[in-house]
């Protein structure tokens, strides 16, 4: 067996990505930052944080350094995953984009950056995307740019935040019609909007989906709305957790109605059941909230349209 000096060279030599790429996994650049790249290959999913050097699976409680990654993906024992890190000494695995040097770019502070985009606004890009092709009421974007959760991005896009308990902005989901990311440098806890004092909490994947069960239901009393950035980090982890432990809590798995939906509903029961709150799984009718919410509009659309209310025309674009 290896000395303990010579073993911690061995994981300062190899990377997570490293492994993960020779296992067949990709880097998902859209869903990625510069402190967690998600990887995928098929339904599986790794994050890997501390540059490279650890990892996390989202859908599970597997996390650990390089060997004990061996050792989830392959299967095998200790010995054999030191002996298939040993062969990957030397392996450089591919840099996402953003990790490329790129000097003439000056890093801009995580705060600086937000504050200095334009809120959300009447009539801008953002708001016509927002309205027109995901169907947002004014009522629940108005709500959102009242809690200063809401920055216009470029090109029409809309900047989400993740807040953390104190309210102070950790990163932003980034969505438009051409594009979904999230901050790079930042960081997911969680998008709120709703009442701070809530005791009911809704926990979607994403902002627009928070924001679209929250027009669903009129902006519940007493319910707060919550994103995780189609993600599960150490960070919003402790945030769900610290919600589901006020008194009379009950938590509400409104996740997407797929396989990794049902797997977050599953982390969210766990929540629950530790923290002795009540749990409901609230499953959207189609894909995801969003989809509901536009089916809502293309139906009462139609029932216009039936009554004489509107012309026959061309329906808007769905987006």
């Amino acid at each position: 067996m290896m000395e303990q000096r010579e073993l911690e060279e061995l994981k300062g030599r190899v990377l997570c990505a490293a492994v993960l790429e020779k296992a067949g996994f990709a880097i998902d650049l859209r869903e990625s930052t510069g402190r967690a790249v998600k990887h995928r290959r098929g339904s599986d999913i790794v994050i890997v944080i501390h540059e490279g050097r650890g990892w996390f699976d989202p859908l599970s409680d597997a996390k650990g350094d390089v060997l004990s990654l061996i050792q989830h993906l392959d299967g095998v024992a200790f010995t054999e995953a030191l002996a298939r890190a040993a062969e990957l000494v030397g392996f450089r695995p591919a840099e996402p984009e953003w990790q490329r040097p790129s000097p003439q770019k000056p890093i801009v502070p995580l705060a600086e950056r937000w504050r200095a985009r334009p809120a959300l606004r009447p009539g801008s890009a953002t708001w016509r995307y927002l309205r027109h092709e995901r169907h947002l009421p004014e009522s629940v974007l108005r709500a959102a740019i009242r809690q200063d959760r809401l920055r216009e991005g470029p090109h029409g896009s809309l900047w989400a935040a993740h807040a953390d308990s104190g309210g102070i902005v950790s990163g932003w989901e980034e969505r438009g019609p051409a594009w979904r990311g999230f901050s790079t440098g930042g960081a997911k806890v969680l998008f709120r909007i709703g009442a701070s004092e809530a005791l009911r909490f809704c926990v979607t994947e994403a902002a627009i989906d928070a924001m679209s069960l929250a027009a669903l239901e009129g902006l519940r009393d007493g319910s707060l709305y919550l994103s995780t950035g189609g993600g599960w980090s150490p960070a919003t982890d402790a945030a769900v957790r610290s919600l589901a432990a006020r008194p009379g809590a009950q938590l509400v798995a409104a996740t997407d109605a797929n396989s990794q939906g049902e797997v977050y509903a599953g982390r969210l029961r766990e929540i629950a059941e530790t923290a002795g709150c009540d749990w409901f799984r609230l499953r959207p009718p189609g894909d995801d909230w969003n989809d509901a919410l536009k089916e809502n509009a293309r139906e009462e659309l139609e029932r216009r349209e039936r009554r004489g209310g509107l012309p026959h025309a061309r329906r808007p674009h769905q987006g």
